[in-house]
């Protein structure tokens, strides 16, 4: 016979809540192995699956759905369109953060008093006020393109 965790204690091995564990059997990402009256319990194969879960929900940063879709892929082509976009989605998410983080610096090292006091501040924040008085989009970008002077 096989060695068979408790729900609970796979929960806990695994960094996980109870309820957590329940969700992602609702969702058909991990099947508990078998019941013994309330109580679930889950072998080997079970946990294998659920580290797999966890490679695309916490190492991937994956949503329920997205990672329910690719474990439930047939084939290598479909994973790697489903990876593919959400990769795109993610370096999207990246150069924002990245670009916020800039932003952060800037203000972090800005020595004026008031902040539109300061020149890249100021131009800033009136060119994003004349856009939308006039109805344009804004395009400006708060920090200025990178040189390729070392």
């Amino acid at each position: 016979m096989p060695e068979l965790w408790s729900i609970s204690e796979v929960a806990r091995a695994f960094g996980l809540s109870v309820s957590a564990l329940r969700y992602y059997e609702e969702c058909g990402l991990v099947r508990s192995t078998e019941r013994r009256g309330r109580v679930r319990f889950y072998d080997r194969a079970a946990l294998e699956q659920l580290a797999y879960v966890q490679l695309w929900r916490d190492d991937g940063l994956m949503s329920v759905a997205d990672t329910a879709a690719v474990v439930g892929s047939d084939s290598v082509a479909d994973r790697r369109t489903l990876i593919s976009a959400q990769r795109e989605v993610m370096l999207a998410r990246i150069r924002s953060l990245t670009r916020a983080a800039a932003v952060l610096e800037h203000m972090l090292g800005c020595r004026t008093d008031r902040a539109l006091e300061c020149p890249m501040t100021g131009a800033y924040i009136n060119s994003r006020v004349d856009a939308a008085l006039s109805g344009e989009d804004f395009v400006d970008d708060f920090l200025p393109p990178p040189t390729d002077e070392p």
